[in-house]
């Protein structure tokens, strides 16, 4: 893409009522804009970033038997009602409204009634399950107080996968293959290494939860981590007797702040029972079905890959959410135009900054929108381009040859 041509500009300064560093950031380099508090509207390189981790997400599910579909966002009173949950206390932060018709519905606030009230029309027997649902769309939740940006909104984007199957045991391994294809994601993401399991409370359900919690300062949770086994314990359920029974160590384990990127919950048959979601075995009894849930914020992820890469100027993307692997710069060589058609031949991956301004201030957008690769022709580079990483120091000259095979 031409940067002429796209519509966004950089900005000095972030509105001054922005604290988080993802909100400052991705605003002055023209990822979002700020509707309100709490709800951002994603700008064109934003939402290349979100389609790119929406799809490291959908790529791990489907390798887990997950199947994609999508759920209304608004929300049938009486349907929540089943579950006791329409004037719940836990769910105090939803966003209610009424049709002109008088009845009362919810926007989407959570999917487990949703896709119990759904399945119940198609699950009747043992060879019907197990099934995977899962489906990608906007949340809204009447926060008290919205601060972190895209970290904690009144609207965000998220996938929710449901598992529904006709045991514990059946739960039980689907739940280890979705811990496993939550480490890809995270690692795919370029975050795995900072990202690790946390043991948190099941509440009626299990014994534990697991979240999975980014180590940064910017956290809004406290973690107990235990760096030589990579176990983490939530500071909710960090009790001597959790500690004894996962084998650990007080003294081992490290206080850490942390952003809750994705959590998995066993949910039993809490969701399945209220809506008679039930199956015949092979021997003709009826079971209720059991429930599983496995969610993780996507434009929160989003947010958090900013928290943990940036520096003073600007974001540092991973290559494999940036919203293009190539900046190319033209500074008045003449050379710009060809190299762009090249590069657009063999990929979609560059931004081309054909705009009459500085070099001051090509480099400085260039830094803050934190492409992986900045690409510069000029007439000192000659027939070359020069290369540099955006979080290299220095930069190289090579030729066209070596930049295709860079692609």
């Amino acid at each position: 893409m031409k940067q002429s041509e796209l519509f966004t500009k950089t900005l000095r300064e972030a509105p001054k009522d922005e604290e988080a560093i993802n909100a400052k950031l991705l605003i002055r380099s023209g990822f979002i804009f700020k509707e309100m508090a709490g709800v951002y509207s994603f700008l064109p390189l934003g939402l290349r970033v979100l389609n790119k981790i929406e799809n490291i997400i959908r790529e791990e599910m489907n390798k887990i038997g997950g199947t994609e579909m999508r759920t209304s966002v608004l929300q049938n009173k009486n349907v929540w009602e089943k579950s006791n949950r329409w004037n719940d206390a836990v769910v105090d932060a939803w966003f209610k409204t009424k049709l002109k018709t008088g009845a009362d519905i919810g926007l989407s606030f959570t999917n487990e009634e949703a896709y119990s009230n759904i399945l119940k029309q198609y699950v009747s027997s043992y060879k019907d399950l197990p099934i995977y649902p899962y489906d990608f769309k906007n949340i809204f939740r009447n926060e008290a107080r919205s601060k972190s940006g895209i970290l904690r909104g009144r609207e965000f984007y998220w996938k929710a996968l449901y598992s529904f199957s006709r045991d514990e045991a059946e739960h039980e391994k689907f739940y280890e293959k979705a811990k496993a294809a939550y480490r890809n994601i995270f690692k795919r993401a370029g975050i795995g290494h900072l990202t690790y399991m946390t043991f948190a409370s099941g509440g009626s359900f299990s014994k534990f939860s697991h979240e999975f919690q980014t180590i940064t300062p910017a956290g809004e949770d406290t973690i107990y981590l235990d760096e030589s086994s990579k176990i983490a314990v939530n500071k909710e359920v960090y009790t001597d007797e959790v500690i004894a029974e996962l084998k650990l160590k007080k003294n081992d384990m490290i206080e850490k702040r942390a952003i809750e990127v994705g959590n998995v919950f066993s949910l039993g048959t809490k969701f399945s029972a209220p809506f008679d979601l039930r199956y015949r075995n092979e021997k003709g009894e009826e079971k209720d079905v059991i429930m599983g849930s496995y969610g993780i914020g996507v434009s929160r992820l989003m947010g958090t890959i900013v928290e943990v890469y940036h520096d003073e100027r600007g974001i540092v993307w991973p290559e494999s959410v940036a919203p293009y692997r190539f900046h190319l710069i033209e500074l008045k060589s003449g050379m710009g135009k060809d190299l762009y058609r090249r590069l657009r031949a063999k990929s979609n991956e560059v931004l081309y900054d054909d705009r009459e301004i500085s070099a001051g201030e090509k480099f400085a957008d260039a830094d803050l929108i934190g492409i992986p690769y900045r690409l510069v022709v000029s007439e000192k580079t000659g027939g070359k381009i020069e290369v540099k990483k955006r979080n290299a120091k220095g930069s190289k000259l090579v030729s066209y040859a070596t930049i295709s095979k860079l692609l």
